[in-house]
């Protein structure tokens, strides 16, 4: 006699299958609608709205990248816009590589498009990128740390790698500035070389070495490598107040323009240190040599005054100044 299933056991479970069966339509229109976005960009722009539903409201299967930034002329935020171009490159790598997958997306909330969600997470600086994750809440980690690492695409790829396991390999488009800019000073100087072809004494001069050679130090002991290799922004903009800010307030981070500064000190207390130099050795009138050595020691005392400033604003604590605090 075959056995008859007691159908009555299963009605208590219709609900939660139900519920289950439109949870599971409701992810799939989500990820559908995200898919079809990212196929025609591959940085979505998402309003409150949108942020809302599709990345606050479950169900929410896959990661969402999102820059916070405000790109509109009003807001006069060059920042952002170098920040923007970074973050395309990095999403177009994702989009037309093998890495794509629906398990992340990518998108931005534009000030001006979305201020509620400025305000629904007490946000008050632009770029900001933050990950918010399939499951839980965003933690200190989802949130990049655009001031120390910069917002180079590689810098970004790696901590999309760290925060998702989706690695990243970026892809930059050609550019030919480089190459042609090369090509144009070897061009230069071979022509020169070939026009004092008689007379190459000029290779052999103390001062032309010595010069370029202090040029390449003051370049590197300026933090000209760690913007190559970080691609820090050139300076910082809140986006409240409209304050800009030249020096970063810690030891870890530099802006671009901070090491522009502190390039020109540099150069200033090496110019000094010449005069000072030419003063003591050379053999001018006694009144040109007391005015280059004046001038040598105010240059000195002045802009060291001023380095030892800037140290002092990075390195809290830091116990030494000299003229001023």
């Amino acid at each position: 006699r075959p056995l008859i299933p007691d159908l009555s056991l299963l009605l208590p479970l219709i609900p939660e299958l139900s519920l289950l069966l439109s949870l599971q339509t409701l992810l799939s229109e989500k990820v559908g609608q995200l898919m079809d976005w990212t196929g025609k960009r591959s940085v979505i722009r998402m309003n409150g709205e949108k942020f809302r539903r599709f990345v606050k409201a479950p169900p929410r299967n896959y990661s969402v990248i999102i820059m916070f930034t405000a790109l509109q002329p009003q807001r006069q935020c060059g920042v952002c816009k170098q920040a923007d171009e970074e973050y395309q490159i990095l999403a177009n790598s994702w989009r037309y590589s093998n890495a794509f997958t629906n398990r992340v997306f990518f998108a931005t909330v534009d000030f001006d498009e979305g201020s509620d969600v400025f305000q629904m997470l007490n946000m008050n600086s632009a770029p900001t990128f933050i990950h918010f994750p399939a499951k839980g809440k965003p933690k200190k980690s989802d949130t990049y740390e655009l001031q120390v690492r910069g917002f180079a695409a590689e810098q970004l790829a790696r901590w999309v790698g760290d925060r998702t396991d989706v690695q990243i390999r970026v892809i930059r488009p050609p550019n030919y500035a480089g190459p042609l800019m090369l090509g144009f000073l070897l061009a230069v100087i071979g022509g020169l070389a070939y026009l004092r072809r008689n007379n190459l004494e000029f290779l052999y001069n103390r001062n032309v070495w010595a010069f370029s050679a202090l040029c390449f130090c003051l370049i590197m002991t300026s933090g000209q490598m760690w913007n190559h290799i970080r691609g820090p922004p050139y300076a910082h903009k809140n986006p409240n107040t409209g304050q800009v800010s030249y020096i970063h307030g810690s030891s870890q981070a530099q802006f671009v323009a901070e090491t522009h500064i502190v390039l020109l000190f540099n150069c200033a207390v090496t110019l000094g240190m010449v005069l000072l130099h030419e003063a003591a050795t050379s053999d001018m009138d006694i009144g040109k040599r007391k005015i280059m050595c004046i001038g040598g020691i105010c240059l000195v005392m002045l802009f060291f005054s001023w380095l030892l400033s800037i140290f002092r604003a990075k390195y809290h604590g830091y116990p030494y100044s000299f003229l001023m605090s």
